[in-house]
């Protein structure tokens, strides 16, 4: 599934394709999304121009002037800007055309994607709604996160794939950010020290500019706007490396299961 460093590399990929520009075609070839596409998008959405693209949490955020189409690549999804001339594939679902004479492609094989439309500012939008803040967010520190693990004796690693708590750090970025910091996910979040807070948060934020940086991790499905893999995979410290020698000490990566999720861990490393 894209995570938050996925999502933000497509946001930087589409923003300067699309921003300022009018749309001028809407095709919709399966509304039968996550969510049922509107009916009536076409309609809505031709004769606007994209303001900006946002991103919050796994959502991108295009604001129209009149309202935001909210779009999720969902576990398998990907968009990309090509000619509007470019014969759709197998899984291309949503083109939206612009007087540039290109398009905003959403390729999604399993259909759990979204392409919403809401008048209402989206952070009061349902799904946006009880998101917890950005891992980049100025109030995100060291001791805001004590604070939100303080009594919670839940894994650490569950904590920090808990939207509700702080956004985007997914199951990949948990494992790499556990491992970079040393703490093992298992680990009860009340245990976690201020300092260890402190650098955990470090880490996390690290962990993620990284992937951003390298285009994003690409496992199965996820290519950025140009269709061009991401490769942050290839410094992967623990993630689906099991049984392979941990890069700082040589003991074999182990895999367990947290709350039905594949956690990797390195049982020297990380305490």
């Amino acid at each position: 599934m894209p995570e938050l460093p996925e999502v933000e590399v497509t946001r930087r990929g589409i923003a300067p394709h699309i921003e300022g520009r009018t749309i001028t075609g809407v095709v919709v070839r399966q509304h039968a999304m996550r969510w049922p596409i509107p009916r009536d998008l076409p309609e809505t959405l031709c004769g606007l121009s994209v303001k900006s693209v946002d991103r919050r949490a796994k959502y991108l955020l295009l604001d129209c002037h009149r309202g935001w189409l909210i779009l999720h690549l969902g576990m398998s999804g990907s968009l990309r800007v090509v000619l509007t001339a470019t014969p759709a594939a197998k899984h291309d679902h949503f083109d939206l055309e612009f007087d540039s004479g290109c398009m905003l492609r959403l390729h999604d094989p399993r259909r759990f994607g979204a392409v919403l439309w809401t008048q209402q500012p989206p952070e009061q939008h349902e799904l946006i709604a009880h998101l917890g803040p950005e891992p980049f967010s100025s109030e995100v520190t060291g001791k805001w996160l004590h604070d939100q693990l303080r009594g919670r004796s839940a894994a650490i690693k569950n904590l920090l794939m808990d939207s509700r708590i702080m956004v985007g750090v997914g199951n990949i970025y948990a494992n790499e950010a556990l491992f970079r910091c040393g703490i093992r996910p298992s680990r009860c979040g009340n245990q976690i020290s201020v300092a260890r807070c402190n650098t955990l948060l470090e880490t996390i934020r690290a962990t993620l500019q990284k992937s951003i940086e390298a285009g994003g991790s690409t496992l199965r499905d996820f290519v950025n706007a140009d269709g061009a893999s991401g490769y942050f995979q290839q410094t992967y410290f623990v993630y689906d490396r099991k049984d392979q020698a941990c890069r700082v000490c040589g003991t074999p990566i182990k895999l367990a299961r947290i709350s039905q999720r594949s956690t990797f861990y390195c049982p020297r490393c990380q305490k």
